[in-house]
């Protein structure tokens, strides 16, 4: 685990680039601890849809990095994860302004985690509530040679 989460304070520390998609679309890891991660992004118009609110895929977006983020804080060493589903139900639209997603591991098991995330405006209110299952990935053992 201590390699993902050095990974992660490097982040923080601005020693590391983010993730391409994350700087892509302006998403940024905001703070983490045990099981939970914040990220946030300021969105602009670039991150509208036709009638002028954020498109609903920037709130999926932000909600699965930080459900990420947060599931990489309870891997072991050797450890990565792939998410297997995601489901988003969309709340509230918005124009402009700070989003930020506030994501909790529910349940790590040995091979599965469901993560569930808040996509948050300025102000707080509810934009979205997404929830994710990821699964475990292992590095396999040299089969006899």
């Amino acid at each position: 685990m201590a390699k993902m989460l050095d990974g992660m304070e490097a982040l923080l520390r601005g020693e590391i680039a983010p993730p391409a998609a994350a700087t892509l679309l302006g998403m940024r890891l905001v703070s983490f601890a045990a099981g939970e991660a914040l990220g946030q992004l300021d969105a602009t118009a670039v991150h509208g849809n036709p009638m002028g609110t954020v498109q609903g895929g920037i709130f999926a977006a932000i909600a699965v990095a930080a459900m990420g983020w947060a599931y990489m804080t309870t891997l072991g060493e050797g450890e990565s994860y792939t998410t297997v589903e995601m489901k988003v139900n969309f709340l509230r639209a918005v124009r402009t302004g700070r989003i930020a997603a506030r994501a909790l591991v529910k349940n790590a098991g040995r091979t599965l985690g469901l993560i569930e995330c808040d996509v948050l405006d300025a102000d707080g209110k509810l934009l979205a509530h997404a929830v994710s299952t990821c699964m475990i990935l292992r590095a396999a053992p040299a089969e006899g040679r």
